[in-house]
């Protein structure tokens, strides 16, 4: 039984892999052509690219994990029941619950693949490739508004017209409103950097509206403390589904402490959670299709329902994210739901083809 297990592990994993490789290398590829339009602004040349095509290759891996595993479990099972291995383990006294135990197992260790590269690699990778395209391309970080990106901090509302790659922050504006939302002071700096504990503002032109006459002063240097941090405007380079759960969990937190929406960061921190699990359910959903009859399709057809299923489940992610967000659901719910669906469908099926 061993022997048989560690069959179903190797050929498993192996197709599996095949199918990432293949996956990874198409995703890559079209990074590639995306970037082509971008080649000679600054010194962004084909050298650069490549650098960051590569940088890019970790959320990738994350993303194609699941369909990698639900692919290369049906390819794996197709060529088994080709070959009438299926039905030899079968006959042996393998049931089906005991073949779908050792491949269950290949889905865990994928969904820790998933998790630690989720976790680990894609927000490191994801914020240099993004800086490192920036600086080369002689830009700024991407702004919400024409104005900049707007942040609450306390009682004020902070304006920073740029933000550079290195969380240097261009053209600050700090408008202090006292309890009763009156305007009580507005600090403009030319710019700022963080010391570790606070932000060292310089060229800072100090307006005081709290009294009966408006008075300015100003600063060569001044200390602003703040809520904000550097960590915090990771947001502005990596999208919240490519951030880490620390730095999500930790966003939410800023957010909740200024009274501000954090739906869109609260399902991106449960979809990371919930996210690597599907590499289990996957694998459920694939086993069924090999101990279908050859007649019910070749390796080529379940191969091709496979494509479709990990595409509609792909899908189906992005749709309840944004349905949850339409809707105010609760995180968990948007986020698990997809993963939900797939499990009883995998679990319907499985007890159907049991008994046939």
């Amino acid at each position: 039984m061993k022997i048989i297990n560690r069959y179903l592990t190797k050929e498993t994993t192996n197709s599996i892999l095949l199918v990432m490789a293949g996956l990874l290398a198409m995703f890559s590829f079209f990074d590639l052509l995306q970037e082509l339009d971008s080649i000679g602004k600054g010194s962004y040349g084909i050298g650069k690219i490549i650098i960051f095509v590569l940088l890019s290759s970790p959320g990738h891996i994350y993303e194609v994990v699941p369909v990698a595993v639900l692919i290369g479990t049906m390819y794996a099972l197709g060529n088994m029941s080709r070959n009438s291995e299926l039905i030899i383990m079968r006959v042996s006294g393998m049931s089906i619950l005991k073949i779908g135990a050792s491949l269950i197992k290949v889905g865990l260790i994928f969904a820790l693949i998933t998790f630690i590269v989720g976790e680990l690699v894609t927000p490191y990778s994801e914020k240099i490739a993004q800086r490192m395209r920036i600086k080369a391309t002689d830009s700024v970080v991407a702004q919400d508004f024409r104005s900049g990106f707007w942040v609450k901090d306390g009682n004020s509302f902070v304006n920073v017209e740029e933000v550079l790659p290195d969380a240097e922050l261009v053209n600050i504006h700090i408008y202090k409103f006292n309890e009763k939302f009156e305007l009580n002071s507005i600090n403009n700096a030319k710019s700022g950097k963080f010391n570790g504990e606070n932000w060292d503002l310089k060229n800072v032109i100090q307006t005081d509206l709290s009294g009966t006459q408006v008075k300015s002063r100003t600063f060569a240097n001044t200390n602003w403390q703040s809520l904000i941090r550097p960590e915090l405007l990771n947001v502005l380079l990596v999208v919240p589904e490519k951030m880490s759960a620390w730095n999500l969990y930790s966003y939410i937190g800023h957010l909740t402490k200024n009274k501000q929406k954090t739906s869109r960061y609260e399902i991106a921190l449960w979809a990371k959670i919930i996210y690597p699990i599907a590499c289990a359910v996957m694998v459920l959903i694939a086993l069924p299709f090999g101990f279908l009859q050859q007649r019910a399709g070749g390796i080529g057809t379940k191969i091709f329902a496979g494509i479709i299923l990990g595409i509609l489940y792909q899908v189906m992610n992005r749709v309840f994210i944004h349905l949850g967000l339409l809707n105010d659901w609760s995180a968990f719910t948007s986020a698990i739901m997809p993963t939900f669906l797939f499990l009883i469908g995998g679990v319907c099926m499985l007890v159907w083809v049991e008994s046939q």
